[in-house]
């Protein structure tokens, strides 16, 4: 998970500066398996079931993997109208298929998901953890890919990545709203109890990230070294943080939003 939260965090923040492309989802699955890999080269990959049986072999050969990826970049920024929602549905059915890497094409193309409709302008931020909804209904998700290949059973699979999105979409927007309550109590605990430390400021730091660390502070240019390390202090004598030593290096982990969002 942490890997794939990185190759997420490379690819949205690549995207300011570049499109979608082949070289693009090299970088993000080397994110993830941290390895120097590229295009698959290998021959003799087939995907099994549990039972072992071979239900795909996807195509072989660098030179046509990256002639179907280049198809797959004109589609994903061809002006053909498309619904976008459709849209990310058909791109994923295509990268799944080509299967261009040999690992890390499930992550890959989970993030896809996300970075298309983030390009498309459907998400400011990739929020929409869609690979939870996917990966809790994997059988469906399997089916509906080998049934495109088998059937041109196109519908089935569109429903069930629109269902996908509904579904996540109106858990994320819960888990939002919680987190914001969550935030305003600990605001208006800090307001009260700890006056010389509080500033808006610094309560939205501490929820940037599950942890906090000295250096967030001073980044963020709310204080010196020990100053920060004051303020941290005193946060985790209100029990709004826990400190915890690693090394070298002091953590403060905000217990209650990491709870929040592994649930």
């Amino acid at each position: 998970m942490l890997r794939y939260r990185e190759a997420l965090k490379f690819g949205f923040d690549a995207l300011k500066d570049r499109p979608l492309t082949t070289n693009l989802f090299v970088d993000m699955v080397r994110t993830i398996k941290q390895q120097d890999i590229g295009v698959r080269r290998t021959v003799g990959t087939a995907l099994k079931d549990a039972a072992g049986e071979v239900v795909y072999t996807p195509p072989v050969g660098e030179a046509l993997l990256r002639d179907k990826l280049s198809n797959l970049e004109q589609f994903i920024h061809a002006d053909d109208r498309l619904d976008p929602l459709v849209k990310m549905a058909v791109l994923h059915y295509q990268f799944e298929a080509i299967h261009p890497f040999d690992d890390g094409n499930g992550r890959t193309g989970r993030i896809l998901n996300l970075l298309y409709l983030v390009q498309a302008g459907l998400l400011d931020i990739p929020v929409l953890f869609l690979s939870r909804y996917i990966m809790a209904n994997k059988a469906a998700y399997y089916a509906g890919l080998r049934a495109v290949t088998e059937q041109q059973a196109w519908e089935p699979w569109l429903l069930y990545m629109l269902r996908g999105v509904t579904s996540t979409a109106q858990q994320t927007f819960e888990q939002v709203t919680r987190i914001r309550a969550l935030m305003e109590e600990v605001r208006a605990r800090v307001q009260r109890d700890a006056p010389g430390i509080y500033s808006k400021d610094l309560v939205e730091v501490i929820f940037r990230h599950p942890y906090t660390k000295i250096q967030f502070l001073v980044d963020a240019g709310l204080a010196k070294r020990q100053t920060a390390s004051a303020y941290l202090q005193t946060l985790a004598g209100l029990g709004v943080l826990s400190p915890r030593k690693m090394g070298r290096e002091m953590y403060y982990i905000n217990d209650a939003l990491f709870a929040e969002l592994v649930r």
